[in-house]
């Protein structure tokens, strides 16, 4: 099996966040357009992607989600 291409290859909700995970502009699309333009990469996000638990770009774009959310909770 071909290793996922971060930098090129179609990202959906259901694409695997792997090992060779990387924060690239196609990421950066992905999520802006799933999360809205407010998305930006911060340092516990960017840890919890890679915190190698199994999850998709979709659980990545739910979680952006919820962190805000869960800060106006507080």
């Amino acid at each position: 099996m071909k290793a996922f291409d971060w930098h090129a290859d179609p990202i959906l909700r259901a694409t695997m966040i792997t090992k060779t995970y990387r924060n690239t502009q196609n990421v950066r699309r992905f999520l802006t357009r799933e999360c809205g333009a407010a998305f930006k990469f911060d340092r516990h996000f960017m840890a919890w992607l890679k915190d190698g638990t199994e999850k998709t770009m979709g659980d990545a774009a739910d979680e952006w989600l919820r962190r805000p959310a869960q800060k106006r909770k507080a």
